[in-house]
């Protein structure tokens, strides 16, 4: 997102980037063409800035940063755009504690991989004031995403771009759910996991695609560092649940996501990704986990 900030955001000034752990500002500011200023503190990087984009992994993270903003500097007439995926409560809170004390607030989550970002395809989801969304549109269409969804064209309530978030990863959970055990069952019948692929591939192109091939090859277990860490998605789980509960109703595809999920993370600790799903329904067909 920064990189394409940069060299597509039709910037007057340079990019002033800040994260926690300072080392990878400074190592982003290294392979990018064009100027960008790492910054040791968020005050630092807030002072400097007119419309600051934030994107952090939980609500807590989020909360703590501005929290230590608002404590730290003046944000009157400045632009927050959060693109985390959150809880809707959380967002609206934020927005609310922001705009009391003179700043504005857009909130603006993305869909897509990290190889979608690099490449500017992600989908941006915009909610919240109109005037301030307009302000973040120019960043998103032909610089950090190819398409946007507008919700601010019926509610200024800015949670709702959250909770479309949240229900959209959910619904990625469960498809990745129902690929793991196809393809073992695939695999145990005779059918075969290329015969499942190759429908997936005239069927379903796109992430079901990326998906299978990732869990066939092996890389759900062979991975480093996970695409979608398997906390972060047990967090959209949560989120998602606890927002079906408050409108009386129930997702019991989520509950069995996250059940599953529980099982990798005891699996494979923190680093497991949410394709270790996969693994999952393996042992619980009496196959090992990996495939290899």
């Amino acid at each position: 997102m920064v990189k394409n900030i940069t060299e597509k955001g039709s910037l007057s000034k340079p990019l002033i980037v800040y994260n926690r752990t300072e080392s990878r500002a400074i190592d982003l500011a290294k392979t990018l063409s064009q100027q960008i200023i790492p910054v040791s503190t968020v005050k630092e990087a807030v002072e400097k800035s007119t419309i600051i984009f934030i994107c952090l992994g939980d609500d807590a993270a989020v909360e703590s940063t501005v929290d230590a903003v608002l404590k730290s500097t003046d944000v009157a007439g400045k632009l927050f755009v959060d693109c985390s995926t959150i809880h809707p409560d959380t967002t609206r809170r934020l927005a609310q504690l922001l705009e009391s004390s003179g700043a504005s607030f857009a909130a603006c989550p993305v869909f897509g991989t990290p190889l979608m970002a690099d490449a500017g395809k992600l989908l941006c989801v915009l909610a919240g004031r109109k005037e301030c969304v307009d302000r973040v549109t120019p960043y998103c269409t032909g610089v950090m995403g190819h398409a946007v969804i507008d919700l601010s064209t019926k509610s200024e309530n800015p949670g709702m771009a959250s909770m479309l978030k949240v229900m959209g990863n959910t619904m990625i959970s469960q498809m990745v759910s129902a690929i793991s055990e196809s393809l073992v069952v695939a695999e145990k019948s005779g059918l075969g996991v290329d015969a499942l692929h190759s429908f997936l591939e005239v069927i379903f192109p796109g992430p079901y695609v990326d998906c299978s091939k990732r869990m066939i090859s092996g890389d759900y277990h062979q991975r480093k560092e996970p695409l979608f860490a398997v906390d972060l998605a047990r967090k959209d789980a949560r989120h998602a649940m606890e927002m079906a509960k408050a409108v009386d109703a129930r997702m019991k595809g989520v509950e069995r996501v996250d059940e599953m999920l529980q099982a990798v993370k005891s699996h494979s600790g923190e680093k497991g990704d949410l394709t270790c799903i996969y693994g999952v329904a393996r042992e619980a067909a009496g196959m090992k986990f990996e495939n290899n």
